[in-house]
């Protein structure tokens, strides 16, 4: 298999879980934070910028000026004027292009079906879930009430959704701007993973064919 699959996913559908089964079911490396790391690496930026810009759009010209006395190593003619937040994105849209150039992976978020749209080895993702069970996953990972959970799902939602929003030309979540949306509340994390290896198989296939 030579295919690259990017995961777009709300908040506590186990997107996460999902992209991790499916790489290590398909033998493949998987990229998520570690992303961020690999980019921080790459651009000569500190790693801290990269997590507190992680997936959250920055509009604050103040906070961008004072940021970027930390972008050291990014400074070069092209990247001089910009705020220190589309240097972060302009890092990571990189260091997804690299990865993606190695060889088949899975990337979880950060607009990484934007990064790699001309690619057509890519199979573009968005995992969902039902409310009820998004709540049940981020109150037993984080140990939060039912309230507490679901407005940590809609304030990270709402980061994400703004983040893709502004960063790429479509709209976060919308069916067309992926090739497969899974509600992972039906089948469950093992059996979206088994639908989404035969959806691959069958673009494979085609696009072999």
């Amino acid at each position: 298999m030579d295919t690259i699959i990017t995961i777009g996913r709300q908040f506590g559908s186990a997107g996460h879980e999902i992209g991790a089964m499916l790489a290590k079911r398909l033998n493949i490396p998987c990229y998520d934070k570690d992303l961020l790391k690999r980019a921080a690496k790459e651009s000569g930026m500190c790693t801290e910028l990269f997590e507190n810009h992680d997936e959250r759009p920055t509009s604050s010209f103040l906070y961008n000026l004072v940021m970027d006395t930390y972008s050291f190593g990014y400074a070069n003619s092209s990247y001089v004027d910009m705020p220190i937040s589309h240097k972060v994105f302009l890092a990571q849209f990189d260091a997804i292009k690299k990865v993606a150039a190695e060889g088949p992976c899975v990337i979880i978020g950060r607009c990484a079906d934007y990064a790699l749209s001309e690619y057509k080895n890519c199979v573009h993702i968005f995992i969902h879930a039902q409310m009820e069970d998004r709540i049940r996953r981020v109150q037993e990972k984080y140990d939060l009430s039912p309230e507490k959970a679901k407005e940590m799902i809609q304030k990270k939602d709402k980061q994400r959704s703004n983040y893709y929003n502004y960063f790429s030309s479509k709209k976060w979540g919308m069916s067309d701007s992926y090739h497969l949306s899974i509600d992972s509340s039906i089948l469950g994390e093992e059996g979206t993973v088994e639908l989404i290896i035969q959806f691959l198989n069958d673009f494979e296939k085609r696009r072999k064919a």
